[in-house]
């Protein structure tokens, strides 16, 4: 035994060193036809070693010929392991047929050889779909196999069946458990090897086993169950059928012995199966299988024991047997018996059938329920649920259509018509959020000054324009006379877009204006709009914003710089350039903001030009920025036109630039054009 097993270990780790090999090899290639080959070839000439470099065990050959095909077709290629089969298969039948090796059991062999490579091709297809087994369904299936093999030999041997049942039991149980453990024990070293190794004592939530799994788990509970209860009744009543035709054979044996002893006739006729023993007081046997010797006294005092009793169960002669003691004379006794192994080996043999029949039945059954609740349940519920995902990210126009039964059917019908009502419910919240954004549109245009000519004032001209990136927006710009002579210039820019954004900027331009119209300085303005912007600042939003006011009666105009872009100044006669001013942080960034003033002073004939980032950071679709040097270009471009003229061309100019790409930001400009100095 022990020797039996370092050897059958020592076969399966060779197989399992030769398949790890070659998937390392082959793992990160394609497999060519010509290394599906190459494989097939190799797991076949495996197959054929193992038919003629057995394992001897109770005068019976063992291999693990099949592992071969299996092995190439479950963790490579199905076509290499239908030719390792037949490989396989096909040597050891011409084996037992003409060189005598293993020739009982040709036909079984070959046959299931054969078939493991047509078995591992069907499995790898339409089973677990191109994947290689985990390491109990690879157990599972190299047990299988060796089930068939065994399953075959009986079916093959009926004229024989007591040679038959010899060979299987002696073969059965190591030939099933090795080749199961050496396929899965090349499953497991792959799922190391691979990093896919998962621990099956884990504890897996519910939600992370799937239909499959839960539906496989108890119908092989179900199944194995009701196969155990059926195959446990089954060998009852066989033990009870065998041991009742025991018990007839053991009368009529008695019978037959005590006519042939009254006729003279005392001995058992060669090569029978009569089993008895005619013995003397003293324990000597007269006649019977153990003519001339002698039991011992305590057999001799059992036999006694229960001479004229039912039958029992003893052991004599070194063997467990079934006995009945009677009388043949005054001083002479009948001990027919029949061996343990006699009465039962048809029951054996007959619980060896039964049991592979309903392991592979049950295998079938297992196999074919597995498939086809995939086919109909899981394949429908993946496909649900792909339209499912689907219509969660958004996509609202994706129409379930899973109908090859009434209730997959009901079931798409209620998704589609759930998304219908929800595409209902949707349209109706956009149409009253864009009537609500058109409304708040409406309110923060109408915030902003519309009307750019001042009656009677003829010394400048003013033009300013913006355009939101989404309905409504957190850009401003503001202009208004502090005083008679003194006219003062807002642009700002809020974070952030939107809603939000649009609150900040209503809330900031009214800030700045009523600060501006007490007539403090650009730097005071800021800093009591800043203080008055931080409090209750919870989203931390704050704003850029520049701020000049001008006195027209001298052309000097006191300036502040919170935060936001660089001015652009064209004098008289020249072109526009980029004013580097000196700046401070923007409003709402932080309590107690100083601002740094400066002054800049224009002539009649100079233009000022202010602008939010929506113009310098726009994007193409290239991701190229359009930037100041573009915006300083373009604008020369038109540099003597009126404002009315140049901030509709820095606009579409601009949306030229963008193209196709989205405007991720607002775009907010005004101008200013210094014609005279204020009579007074």
């Amino acid at each position: 035994m022990l020797s039996m097993i370092i050897k059958m270990s020592a076969i399966s780790a060779l197989y399992v060193v030769l398949t790890i090999v070659l998937w390392r090899f082959f793992r990160e290639k394609k497999l060519s036809k010509a290394s599906i080959l190459i494989i097939g070839l190799i797991y076949g000439m495996c197959s054929v070693l193992s038919t003629h470099f057995g394992v001897d065990y109770g005068d019976m050959l063992l291999n693990l010929r099949d592992v071969a095909p299996l092995a190439a077709g479950l963790y490579f290629h199905p076509a290499a392991g239908v030719i390792a089969g037949l490989i396989g298969g096909i040597e050891r039948y011409i084996a037992g047929t003409y060189f005598g090796i293993g020739s009982y059991t040709r036909i079984a062999c070959s046959l299931s050889t054969c078939l493991a490579g047509f078995v591992a091709l069907l499995m790898n297809k339409k089973v677990f779909k191109g994947k290689k087994p985990s390491p109990m369904f690879a157990f599972f299936m190299g047990a299988v196999m060796e089930v068939f093999h065994m399953y075959v030999v009986f079916i093959t041997h009926r004229a024989d069946m007591r040679m038959a049942f010899v060979v299987v039991r002696a073969c059965a149980i190591p030939m099933i458990i090795f080749t199961g453990i050496c396929l899965a024990a090349m499953a497991i070293i792959m799922q190391i090897q691979a990093g896919e190794w998962k621990n099956p004592l884990r504890d897996v939530s519910g939600e992370k086993v799937s239909v499959s799994q839960t539906f496989q788990k108890w119908l092989f509970i179900v199944t194995l169950s009701v196969i155990a209860i059926n195959f446990a009744f089954s060998f009852l009543v066989q033990t009870q059928s065998a041991y009742q035709d025991g018990s007839n054979r053991m009368n009529d044996q008695v019978e037959d012995v005590k006519l042939r002893f009254s006729a003279g006739l005392k001995y058992v006729v060669p090569e029978s199966s009569e089993f008895f023993e005619i013995i003397r007081p003293d324990g000597t046997i007269i006649a019977g299988k153990h003519i001339n010797d002698k039991v011992s006294i305590n057999a001799l005092a059992s036999i006694q024991d229960h001479q004229g009793k039912r039958i029992y169960r003893a052991e004599y002669f070194e063997e467990m047997a079934f006995n009945r003691v009677d009388s043949l004379s005054s001083d002479l006794i009948l001990l027919t018996y029949i061996p343990e192994s006699e009465m039962y080996w048809y029951r054996n043999a007959q619980a060896y059938e039964t049991g592979f029949a309903d392991i592979l039945l049950f295998t079938v059954i297992y196999v074919l329920i597995a498939f086809l609740v995939r086919q109909i349940v899981v394949n429908n519920i993946d496909l649900i649920n792909t339209s499912l995902d689907k219509i969660t990210n958004g996509d609202l126009n994706e129409v379930v259509t899973v109908r090859n039964s009434s209730e997959f059917a009901s079931l798409s019908d209620d998704i589609n018509q759930t998304v219908d009502t929800l595409k209902g419910y949707i349209d109706a919240a956009e149409k009253r959020i864009e009537q609500e954004l058109f409304f708040a549109r409406t309110i923060q245009e109408s915030s902003l000054p519309r009307v750019f000519d001042f009656p009677g004032r003829d010394e400048f001209e003013i033009f300013a324009s913006m355009k939101a990136a989404k309905e409504v927006g957190g850009d401003f710009y503001d202009f208004f006379f502090v005083d008679s002579k003194r006219i003062a210039l807002v642009i700002a820019d809020v974070s952030g877009k939107g809603i939000p954004a649009s609150l900040f900027m209503m809330r900031s331009k009214t800030a700045i204006r009523s600060f501006a119209e007490t007539g403090e300085t650009p730097g005071e303005i800021l800093a009591k709009a800043n203080n008055a912007l931080c409090e209750g600042n919870d989203a931390e939003m704050f704003v850029t914003v520049w701020l000049g006011i001008i006195d027209l009666s001298t052309g000097v105009m006191k300036c502040a710089n919170a935060g936001h872009e660089y001015p652009l100044i064209k004098r008289a006669g020249g072109d526009f350039e980029i004013f580097k001013d000196k700046h401070s942080l923007a409003l709402a960034a932080m309590e107690g903001l100083k601002t740094k003033e400066y002054e800049i002073e224009l002539k009649p004939g100079d233009k000022l030009f202010v602008y939010t980032d929506g113009i310098p950071e726009a994007i193409n679709e290239e991701v190229e920025q359009y930037g100041t040097d573009r915006l300083t270009n373009e604008i020369n471009t038109v540099k003597d036109k009126s404002f009315t003229k140049i901030l509709p061309f820095l606009s579409d100019s601009v949306a030229k630039f963008r193209g196709s790409a989205e405007q991720f930001d607002d775009i907010t400009m005004l101008g200013f054009n210094f014609f005279d100095y204020l009579k007074l």
